[in-house]
């Protein structure tokens, strides 16, 4: 691929985020009867692993690892209380413990309590940690303000390569952005520096071997239809960013909204009508009843770090197992690993990889299932373990992923995140 835009939001800071998604956290030394508990959550199976570490902290109320990973396993299905006991439990008992207070902090920052987060963050001893805490404690009252209309529908600008909605910054003109559930929310350095945005903070990335910088400020407004948002952290990067992909106009977009914006509404992402469609919380219960009526699938919608929306999908037969959702992702619409394409009993084309730089592989799944809903004719890739979505994604969230399902499979449905509820909404007609 002649551009790799992963590289660019993993740079570009727009998928940087100060909740950093880590393995199990606790002591390396787990009892004896842990590791059932452990393989559990790896393979993704979240309500029997809980039940699990309930077990053990039956035995040992005292167990931090599974007072850790009992956190954790709530705050990946944003139940916060729950979250906020057995997280706030492990660090009474280890103060020192990392993980636990970054993911303490996520907990907080996912409910707009920056204020909560900041001394968490500032006890990590990471350098990046303490950026987004000199950005939180910049913010002048309550982040995120949601302001206008109960619902807006914005048409999609363009839907290839991929989708593109306009909206207005700080009161200005219409500006194009990238929709994307990967990403965070962020601007090029050029529309910030019109802007007049103030860094707060920054970080230091690398593009290969070159380092870029990544600024941290607020932007006051931005306007989505009829509702408008205040008061937003929001990122932008320094030269040498890799260009974002453009519609085929050629506008330049001014930069991505992404999971951090969505999870404050319910989201709706209409490839069918091409539009993209936010409502407050107040309008989840009609939407469900609509669901339960009209017979949308429903899967489970789980949030790993800030932005990553993760739900069951399967390969043919192999499944349903942990797949990860990137409506930004252009190319082929599933990606996975040479190892689990076999398994999953599918023809990787060794000779023909499709990158020179890279070692990727075609695959033609016949059947790709998210939840109910199939599609028998989506491209795939496959790449090594240690550059898939597998065992690569597996290290950095703690647990098993088998597949990235993104824009060119996606593109068939309207698909719908409520983050209230935790559910994923697919509609295929």
């Amino acid at each position: 691929m002649a551009y790799d835009r992963r590289g660019f939001l993993r740079t570009a800071g727009l998928a940087v985020t100060a909740g950093a998604v880590l393995p199990p956290l606790g002591p390396a030394a787990a009892t004896a009867t842990a590791p059932s508990a452990d393989q559990l959550f790896k393979a993704g199976k979240f309500d029997q692993a809980d039940r699990a570490y309930a077990r053990l902290l039956r035995e040992n109320p005292d167990d931090v690892r599974a007072l850790g990973q009992r956190g954790y396993i709530a705050l990946l299905s944003n139940r916060f209380d729950s979250a906020e006991r057995f997280l706030g439990r492990a660090l009474r008992l280890a103060p020192d413990d990392v993980p636990a207070k970054q993911r303490l902090a996520e907990c907080y920052v996912r409910q707009d309590r920056l204020s909560r987060a900041i001394p968490l963050l500032r006890g990590t001893g990471s350098k990046r940690d303490e950026a987004f805490a000199d950005q939180y404690a910049s913010l002048t009252g309550t982040p995120w303000q949601v302001h206008g209309a109960q619902g807006t529908r914005l048409p999609w600008y363009a839907t290839d390569p991929l989708p593109f909605v306009e909206a207005s910054v700080n009161g200005g003109r219409s500006r194009l952005f990238l929709i994307d559930t990967y990403a965070t929310a962020g601007l090029t350095q050029e529309v910030a520096e019109e802007l007049g945005l103030r860094a707060v903070a920054e970080l230091t990335a690398h593009v290969g071997s070159h380092s870029i910088t990544l600024y941290l400020g607020v932007l006051e407004s931005l306007r989505l239809g009829g509702i408008e948002l205040r008061n937003i952290p929001i990122q932008w990067t320094g030269e040498g960013t890799p260009d974002m992909p453009r519609p085929p106009d050629g506008t330049r977009p001014a930069g991505a909204i992404g999971t951090t914006l969505f999870y404050h509404f319910l989201t709706t992402m209409d490839y069918r009508s091409k539009s993209l469609v936010l409502r407050r919380g107040n309008g989840t219960g009609a939407f469900r009843a609509e669901a339960r009526k009209r017979g949308y699938d429903r899967v489970p919608l789980w949030l790993a770090g800030d932005h990553f929306p993760c739900t069951l999908g399967s390969l043919r037969d192999y499944g349903p197992r942990i797949v990860t959702l990137d409506t930004g992702g252009f190319g082929p619409g599933v990606g996975t690993t040479v190892e689990i394409a076999e398994r999953a009993g599918l023809k990787v084309d060794y000779d023909h990889p499709t990158d020179d730089t890279r070692t990727r592989f075609p695959i033609e799944p016949d059947r790709i299932s998210l939840g109910r809903t199939v599609r028998h004719d989506a491209a795939g890739i496959a790449e090594p373990p240690s550059m898939g979505p597998g065992p690569g994604q597996s290290r950095q969230f703690g647990f098993d992923v088998m597949a990235n399902y993104s824009h060119d499979f996606l593109r068939r449905f309207a698909i719908t995140f409520d983050y209230t509820h935790m559910d994923l909404y697919v509609r295929s007609s």
